[in-house]
């Protein structure tokens, strides 16, 4: 087993497998043990973990990396609309897809780096949102976006089946909807995350990981990182849209907003809020903005006070008047101040602050045993 994977490697997978199995039963106390909400904290941690493969162990930041998200929606739904509601050929399909628009874009932008590769990015992602929404209507459905319908052709499952009720995805014909889903997206998530693990520790990682360190030198020493470079570019993107597809599975619907660069700079918050270059991070913060998102963004001046209800009445008006402005339609201002302490305090993400606390808690308990030793000497003097 050393030789595959070692002893903390397997830990931390079998850690990380079993938080997000035991999510249901985890998330019940903050009010977000709900299939669909799940599904979404899944969806979004495989986006975060595939743009962490580029962001992180490279270092190239793109600012367009919702465009191969929004082709793996528009793959997945072509898929359910001309050959079959099963999810297998759907996912597969827009994997390729986006991979294949990876290559293209990629092999562009990876002509220049730093700003100018983020820009360039940036640039074809909104070229992909215009396409989708006004030009490729035919293929997109424009601003309304695309949809199953009974009367699409769906030719595999026509040689099997007849078409009868509302196309809903499935896996070989169970349902994919409520606590299904759920666990078909986290074996993804996990699959995606051991994926993650082992690039990060193989020959290949160690040479992203050099490049983010210093390019310039690796090629001085006559060292191309051109391959390097565009594999992983080509990594991150199809799992950008194999997180694209998943979310037609959940939400069965493919719009152009979800290529928009505000989507785009969603997926860096995430990565930046849970440490970029880690492992679990992305994916703690793509469930932090997910959870303030869908959930935080909720509470409203009831709940505030039911929560306040120990305050005197006075007092209790006041904390929820000054507290009802970072809740609900305020929930910006409390993840944008979020942000700023993380960016400012723990420049590492949130995964830093996890290793201070470590470093804290190993130097107390070194710190006790040595004042153990230290008494037990004595006494034995």
């Amino acid at each position: 087993m050393s030789n595959f994977m070692s002893r903390k490697d397997l830990t931390l997978f079998l850690g990380f497998a079993a938080v997000v199995l035991l999510l249901p039963i985890l998330a019940t106390p903050f009010g977000a043990a709900y299939p669909d909400l799940l599904q979404r904290f899944m969806i979004f941690g495989i986006f975060a973990v595939g743009f962490n493969i580029l962001f992180g162990l490279t270092g190239y930041l793109s600012f367009g990396h919702a465009a191969f998200f929004g082709v793996g929606s528009y793959a997945a739904m072509w898929s359910f609309k001309l050959l079959s509601l099963n999810a297998i050929p759907a996912i597969l399909f827009a994997v390729v897809m986006s991979g294949l628009f990876a290559v293209a874009v990629g092999y562009v932008s990876l002509r220049r780096s730093g700003i100018y590769f983020s820009i360039l990015t940036l640039a074809f992602a909104q070229m992909s949102y215009n396409l989708a929404y006004s030009v490729l209507t035919p293929i997109t459905n424009g601003e309304t976006g695309l949809r199953m319908t009974l009367s699409d052709p769906r030719v595999i499952d026509g040689l099997f089946t007849s078409a009868s009720g509302a196309p809903v995805p499935s896996l070989f014909g169970m349902s994919l909807s409520g606590w299904n889903g759920f666990y078909f997206t986290a074996i993804f998530l996990l699959a995606t995350f051991f994926l993650s693990m082992r690039i990060s520790n193989s020959p290949f990682g160690m040479m992203l990981k050099g490049i983010k360190s210093n390019q310039n030198r690796m090629n001085y020493t006559g060292f191309n990182t051109r391959p390097y470079t565009l594999t992983a570019f080509i990594i991150s993107g199809m799992l950008a849209g194999l997180a694209g597809s998943l979310l037609v599975v959940t939400d069965p619907l493919a719009g152009a907003e979800r290529m928009q660069w505000t989507a785009s700079g969603e997926v860096v918050l995430m990565t930046i809020l849970g440490g970029v270059g880690t492992l679990v991070g992305p994916v703690i913060g793509a469930w932090l903005i997910k959870y303030f998102e869908n959930i935080f963004s909720s509470f409203n001046d009831n709940v505030l006070n039911n929560f306040y209800s120990f305050l005197p009445d006075g007092l209790r008006e006041v904390v929820v008047a000054v507290s009802g402005k970072f809740v609900g339609e305020g929930w910006h201002l409390s993840l944008g101040l979020l942000f700023v302490l993380i960016v400012v305090f723990l420049p590492g993400g949130i995964m830093e602050g996890v290793r201070r606390i470590g470093a804290r808690f190993g130097h107390m308990r070194k710190g006790s045993k040595s004042s153990a030793r230290v008494g037990a000497t004595a006494a034995v003097g």
